[in-house]
């Protein structure tokens, strides 16, 4: 993903999971290390991640902004 295509809260987009690929929502932009999801992230300004939510299973994730893709969008 380029370094400009922005991803904001409520977003919809897609990512890979144990090979399938999961749909869901930006719930937000992680910009320092923290806990979220259940482990802690690694994340500063200038490396952002995004905390995700599935829309099947409603569970929560952090990725980083090459993982995710807007849906509808190209990669």
């Amino acid at each position: 993903m380029a370094k400009d295509k922005k991803l904001r809260k409520g977003d919809d987009v897609t990512w890979k999971s144990h090979g399938q690929t999961v749909q869901g929502t930006v719930r937000k932009k992680i910009t320092e290390r923290t806990e979220a999801a259940g482990h802690t992230v690694d994340a500063s300004k200038d490396e952002p991640q995004y905390e995700v939510e599935s829309d099947k299973s409603g569970g929560h994730a952090v990725h980083k902004p090459d993982s995710l893709r807007k849906k509808g969008g190209k990669p």
